[in-house]
């Protein structure tokens, strides 16, 4: 077991003594060093060269930001935990926009200090095989690109990540082909919940990176699943997800694009510069309706939205929790004015465990009515599309309400 070497710096003694003890009895970790401010941690961070520095923020002569600064352009290889008793998103930006990987705000259990310094210390080593091109697996020959598909909806509540994920799976088990599954729902998205993957920080991490859109580099953040789709989930905080933009989201699908045969992306239920760069990004749009009157309204909004933007030509309709005594397909239809392009049936019991257990259903129930619908979709979107209206001409850049509110 390979040792995690740390450097306190706090100008604080109590406080060091404090975090020794909560590490006190972690075998992996091994503090090595202690520094009383910014000035004496960058030059002990030279000569100790520790794996992880658990940096104060509020210091005499030189503080954390400033001393991270310095330690991150002279120590690229190790990482830096910022720790302070201040919470505000304006120091959480300043701490990672100076190189450090996360952030702890006081107090803080045993728990929550080990698993944050083993985290770092793991981001670390895999950034450095990285740049050295160790571990990293040959580079392969020039592909056709993948699909992109984005699930997209303004009605909350109507079944998007269910389908999103279980939609994911059944792809990658009929066409064995290499499926990603990306969750762009930033402040309240749930695909690692609902695939039952541990993750923290997901696209916030991806997009500190330079080369956050190099492949290899991109690789190494997605998360494997049992299935063998490949998740890049959400951030694991509100304040994470304001360092995602809209070109990072636009750079992130066109490289997974490029290295995946099919990328599906889970949106908010609300429009924002980074909903619609996925939307740009995609080759079909997968809105979620049900027979709901609220549902419908929203659904109608999304084509005429859709169709401010010139995307209608990638927009498919999919009915969930159909159900034959419910609004007729057909009157739905002639409400939206588009045809639906596929249905899932009402299944509360199987969804409802499988959500709450982690287990996508297509897995755990194979025979069930869904699974087999989800099984249709999957062929559907693998289905080359007709050649005449793959390429729209796309809506000039402008703001997001001038672009879509534009008369």
């Amino acid at each position: 077991m390979d040792t995690i070497k740390v450097m306190i710096v706090d100008d604080i003694p109590g406080t060091r003594e404090d975090i020794k003890r909560l590490l006190y009895f972690e075998e992996d970790i091994k503090v090595v060093g202690e520094a009383g401010d910014g000035d004496e941690a960058v030059e002990m961070a030279g000569s100790l060269k520790p794996d992880v520095i658990l940096m104060d923020i509020n210091m005499p002569r030189m503080n954390g930001i400033r001393a991270s600064e310095i330690i991150t352009m002279n120590n690229p290889d190790l990482a830096i935990v910022i720790v302070s008793i201040q919470g505000e998103m304006d120091y959480m930006r300043r701490a990672m926009a100076a190189g450090a990987r996360d952030y702890l705000v006081k107090p803080f259990s045993s728990e929550e200090l080990a698993g944050t310094i083993r985290k770092a210390s793991e981001y670390s080593r895999r950034r450095l095989q990285l740049i050295t091109g160790q571990g990293l697996s040959p580079s392969v020959p020039a592909r056709d690109p993948g699909i992109v598909a984005t699930f997209f909806s303004t009605k909350g509540g109507v079944g998007k990540t269910t389908a999103a994920c279980n939609l994911a799976i059944s792809l990658a088990q009929i066409t064995r082909k290499k499926v990603a599954l990306v969750d762009m729902d930033l402040q309240g998205g749930d695909i690692s919940v609902f695939m039952n993957i541990s993750a923290k920080g997901g696209l916030a991490e991806v997009v500190q990176e330079a080369e956050y859109a190099d492949p290899s580099l991109l690789e190494s953040y997605l998360c494997p699943h049992m299935s063998g789709v490949r998740v890049l989930p959400a951030p694991g905080s509100p304040e994470q997800a304001d360092l995602i933009t809209a070109a990072h989201a636009e750079d992130i699908l066109k490289a997974l694009k490029n290295s995946y045969d099919y990328v599906l992306v889970d949106t908010p239920a609300h429009i924002n510069d980074i909903t619609l760069a996925c939307l740009e990004a995609s080759d079909s749009i997968l809105i979620v309706i049900n027979q709901e009157l609220p549902a419908l309204r929203h659904a109608k909004v999304n084509m005429e939205i859709l169709e401010k933007l010139n995307l209608t030509g990638k927009a498919r309709l999919i009915l969930n929790r159909f159900r034959t005594d419910g609004l007729k397909i057909k009157d739905l239809e002639n409400h939206i004015n588009s045809a639906v392009w596929g249905t899932l049936p009402e299944d509360i019991q199987t969804v409802s465990h499988s959500i709450n257990k982690g287990h996508p259903f297509v897995l755990t129930r194979p025979s069930a009515e869904i699974t087999n619908c989800f099984q249709n979709l999957a062929s559907l979107l693998s289905t080359p599309a007709p050649p005449q209206a793959q390429k729209e001409e796309q809506a000039p850049r402008r703001s997001i309400i001038g672009r879509i509110f534009s008369f």
